[in-house]
C-alpha cells in the first residue's frame, strides 16, 4: 500500500502539464487577435481602394489628385501665403485637392460604416480640453460609436481602453488608426510653444513690455525655409539646370579666388581689376550667398557664412569704395542673409559696413559722395562727374537698405540720412518734372542736363517704388513721386520706333538720343510692377509700356548671333535695337532683362517670358560658360566672340538668382512679401512678412556720421 508521498508527484505533474496548456492557449488567442487586427486594417484599406474605384471617373480623378497632394502635404499644412490666393479658384489649387481629399476620406467612411453600424473605430491620438487631434465628428456618422485612446494624462482613459478590449475580444472592431508621425510632433511643438509664448507673455507683462515684442523675438530666432507650395507652378529641368550652374560658377571661384572679389575663368586667377580692387572682400561670397540660400545649395551656404565669420571685415581696409557698390551688394547681402535667417552674424555685420560708409554724408545739403575710403573717413566724389557731382543713381539708392538696417537694429540714424536725400530730391526744382543725372553735393544743384533710366539714373527710381512698398505701402511720399517721375519719363523719354518697339531713350539737353541702355531693361518690370501694386488712371499705361519695354530688350538678345543683349543699343529709320558703336556691343554677364521676364511672368503668367529666359540659359551655356566659370563678351555680333575673362559677382547675385526664380512657384519670394534691391537682395515688406525682424527697441540716434 502506498504512501501520501506516492500520490504528490503525478499530482504536481499533472498541474504542470494543465498549467502549460492554459499558457499556450493564451498566448494563441493573443498572436490570433494581432493577426485578427491586421487583417482589419488591410481588409479596411481593400475596401477604401475598391471603393474609390467604384465611384467612377470624378471620384478617380479625385483620388489622383489626393495621392498628388500628400506628397506636398508637409509644405501645405497651415502655410496658405498671399500668393496662393491667385489661385485659390483653381480646381487643381493644392489647398482645394486637400479640402477634395478630405471630403472623399469622410464619404468612404461613411459608407463602411453604415455596412457595419454595430462596430467601432479605435482611435490613438492625442486628446486635451483645447484641442483633440482625432476628432470623433469626424466619422460623419452616429450609427457607429468612438474609442479614442489618449495619451497618459488626458481624463477618463480607464474606460475608453476597456471599451476598446472588450471589442477586439469580441472582433467587434471596425478599423485601429494611429496618427501620423507629422501631426503628432507639430501637436506636440505647438503645445510647448504655446507654452513658451505664455511665459514669455508673463514675462513681457511683468515688465511693460507689449505682445508685439515677444513675437518679434521668436521670429527673430527663426529660419525661413525656402520651399515651393504648388509644384504644379515649377519647371524642375530648367530650374534644376540654374542651380548647376551656380554650383559650376560657385565652385571654380572657390578654387581659383577664394576669398577675393573676383574671379578670371580664363586665367584661373583673382580677378584684381573689380570696382573692389585686389582686397580681399570677398565680394562673390557675400553677392552670391543668399542665392545660395534660395537654391538649397547648403554645404556651400556653411562656407561663405564660414568666411564671413572668420575673415570679413573692413577695418584694417584702405581703400576707396563705391559707396553705392558697397550698399548694394555688402549691406544688401548682409540685410538679406539676416532676414533669411535671424543670424545676428549678419546684422552685425551690415552695421560695421554701413558705418564705414556714413563719413561720406558729411557734405552741406547731406547728399553723399560717390567714394569714401574705409579706414580714414575721407570722401570725394568722381572726377569726371560734372564738375565734381554726386550721381543721382548712386546717391539715391540706399534707401531700402539704409531704411530696414535702422529697423532691424533699433537705431534711426540710417533711415535718417536717406531721409534727407529724398527731402533734398523732393523739394529741389526738377527741369519739366525729369530728375537730371549730376547734383552737386556742395551746393545742391543740378549739374549738367542728362536724363537717364539707364546708366546714372536707372534706380533711383526703382527705389521710390520699392520704398513704398517695403513700408507696407505706407511711405506715401514715395509713391507719389514715383508716380511724377514716371509720368514725366512716359512723355519726354518713352518713344516708340518705326518697327513698333517700345523703348525708354536718354535725354541730353532736351535732345533724344534713340539709345537705349541694357540697364534700362530693368524698367519693363518697374513699370509692371508698379501697375500691379496700385489701380488708378496710370496702370494701364505703365502695364503696356512695361511689356513693350521688355519685348523690345528681348529683340536686342534675338537680333545678335550669340542671342544676348547688347551694352546699348539704337533706334531709327535704318536700325532698331541694335548696338551701332563698338563699345556698346558688349555684354557683361548682365541681369536686367531676366529681371523683367521674372517681374512679369510673376504678374502675368504668360509662358513666353519663361521661354525667353530658357533661351538666355541656353546662350550663356553655349558662349559663356568655360571650363572654369562664367565669362562676358566682347562683341555679341560674332559667331565666335571672344571672351572678357570675368565672371562678375553680380552673375552669382542676380542673372542666376533671377533665372532660377523664374522657373520656381510663386510662392518662392513672393512679390507680395519680398521687395528686392538693385542687386537682387530679397528685403522683407513691413507688416507683411513674418521675417522683417524689426528691433522691439528705438534707439536715439548715436554721434556716428
Amino acid at each position: 500500500m502506498c504512501s501520501r508521498k506516492c500520490f504528490r508527484m503525478p499530482t504536481l505533474v499533472i498541474c504542470g502539464v494543465v498549467l502549460t496548456i492554459i499558457l499556450v492557449c493564451i498566448t494563441g488567442i493573443t498572436l490570433t487577435n494581432s493577426i485578427n487586427i491586421s487583417n482589419i486594417v488591410k481588409l479596411r484599406e481593400k475596401v477604401a481602394s475598391d471603393s474609390a474605384a467604384a465611384n467612377g471617373g470624378h471620384q478617380a480623378a479625385q483620388t489622383r489628385a489626393a495621392l498628388v497632394e500628400q506628397q506636398y502635404s508637409t509644405l501645405q499644412q497651415h502655410h496658405l501665403s498671399r500668393s496662393d490666393l491667385n489661385y485659390i479658384q483653381a480646381a487643381t489649387h493644392p489647398k482645394n485637392l486637400q479640402r477634395q481629399q478630405q471630403q472623399q476620406q469622410q464619404m468612404m467612411l461613411h459608407q463602411q460604416q453604415q455596412q457595419q453600424p454595430n462596430k467601432i473605430v479605435i482611435e490613438i491620438g492625442l486628446n486635451n480640453n483645447n484641442n483633440r487631434l482625432m476628432n470623433d465628428s469626424a466619422l460623419g456618422s452616429s450609427a457607429a460609436s468612438s474609442s479614442d485612446l489618449s495619451l497618459p494624462g488626458s481624463q477618463n482613459t480607464g474606460p475608453r481602453i476597456l471599451q476598446a478590449a472588450e471589442a477586439l475580444m469580441e472582433g467587434n472592431v471596425d478599423s485601429i488608426s494611429l496618427p501620423a508621425a507629422s501631426p503628432l510632433m507639430a501637436a506636440i511643438s505647438a503645445t510647448s510653444t504655446a507654452r513658451q509664448v505664455t511665459e514669455s507673455s508673463a514675462a513681457d507683462s511683468a515688465s511693460s513690455s507689449s505682445t508685439a515684442t515677444t513675437t518679434e523675438k521668436s521670429s527673430t530666432n527663426s529660419k525661413m525655409g525656402i520651399a515651393d507650395h504648388n509644384p504644379g507652378g515649377i519647371q524642375f529641368e530648367r530650374r534644376a539646370h540654374v542651380k548647376q550652374m551656380m554650383e559650376h560658377a560657385w565652385h571654380n571661384y572657390k578654387l581659383y579666388a577664394w576669398g577675393k572679389n573676383e574671379l578670371r575663368p580664363l586665367s584661373q586667377r583673382p580677378h584684381s581689376g573689380s570696382i573692389f580692387g585686389s582686397y580681399d572682400l570677398g565680394a562673390t561670397i557675400v553677392d552670391g550667398l543668399d542665392t545660395l540660400y534660395i537654391m538649397g545649395l547648403e554645404k556651400e551656404y556653411r562656407e561663405g557664412r564660414d568666411w564671413i565669420e572668420r575673415k570679413f571685415s573692413l577695418d584694417n581696409i584702405s581703400a576707396e569704395l563705391s559707396v553705392f557698390e558697397t550698399n548694394i551688394r555688402f549691406v544688401g547681402g548682409m540685410l538679406t542673409l539676416y532676414a533669411f535667417t535671424g543670424d545676428p552674424l549678419y546684422k552685425e555685420r551690415a552695421q560695421h559696413i554701413a558705418d564705414k560708409l556714413l563719413p561720406a554724408f558729411q557734405t552741406p545739403t547731406g547728399i553723399p559722395y560717390a567714394l569714401v575710403n574705409t579706414k580714414t573717413g575721407v570722401a570725394k566724389n568722381y572726377g569726371w562727374a560734372s564738375g565734381g557731382s554726386s550721381i543721382l543713381s548712386e546717391f539715391g539708392t540706399l534707401h531700402l537698405e539704409f531704411a530696414y538696417l535702422s529697423d532691424i537694429t533699433g537705431n534711426p540714424l540710417y533711415r535718417e540720412r536717406v531721409q534727407t536725400i529724398r527731402q533734398v530730391l523732393k523739394e529741389i526744382e526738377k527741369p519739366k518734372g525729369l530728375y537730371p543725372n549730376f547734383l552737386n553735393p556742395k551746393t545742391g544743384k543740378w549739374g549738367q542736363l542728362h536724363m537717364s533710366l539707364g546708366a546714372l539714373g536707372d534706380s533711383y527710381y526703382e527705389y521710390l517704388l520699392k520704398a513704398w512698398l517695403q513700408s507696407g505701402q505706407t511711405d506715401e511720399e514715395a509713391r507719389e513721386m514715383f508716380d511724377e517721375a514716371m509720368l514725366a519719363i512716359l512723355d519726354k523719354m518713352v518713344r516708340t520706333s518705326p518697327g513698333g518697339l517700345t523703348y525708354v531713350s536718354d535725354l541730353k539737353f532736351d535732345r533724344l538720343e534713340h539709345k537705349m541702355d541694357h540697364l534700362a531693361c530693368f524698367s519693363g518690370g518697374l513699370f509692371a510692377l508698379g501697375a500691379a501694386t496700385r489701380q488708378n488712371d496710370y496702370t494701364d499705361k505703365y502695364m503696356e509700356v512695361g511689356k513693350g519695354i521688355t519685348n523690345t530688350c528681348h529683340e536686342s538678345y534675338i537680333r545678335a548671333p550669340t542671342q544676348l543683349g547688347p551694352e546699348a543699343f539704337r533706334f531709327s529709320d535704318a536700325v532698331e535695337a541694335r548696338a551701332l558703336r563698338s563699345q556698346e556691343k558688349y555684354y557683361i554677364l548682365r541681369p536686367e532683362t531676366f529681371e523683367s521676364y521674372f517681374v512679369l511672368w510673376r504678374l502675368t503668367h504668360d509662358q513666353k517670358y519663361r521661354d525667353w529666359g530658357w533661351e538666355a540659359v541656353l546662350a550663356l551655356e553655349k558662349h559663356c560658360r568655360t571650363a572654369h566659370g562664367y565669362c562676358g563678351l566682347r562683341n555679341v555680333y560674332q559667331q565666335e566672340p571672344q571672351k572678357d575673362d570675368v565672371q562678375q559677382s553680380f552673375f552669382l547675385a542676380e542673372t542666376l538668382k533671377y533665372l532660377y526664380l523664374l522657373f520656381s512657384d510663386d510662392s518662392v519670394l513672393p512679390l507680395d512679401e519680398w521687395v528686392f534691391n538693385t542687386e537682387a537682395h530679397p528685403l522683407p515688406i513691413k507688416g507683411a512678412n513674418a521675417y522683417y525682424r524689426q528691433a522691439p527697441v528705438t534707439l536715439p540716434a548715436s554721434n556716428a556720421s
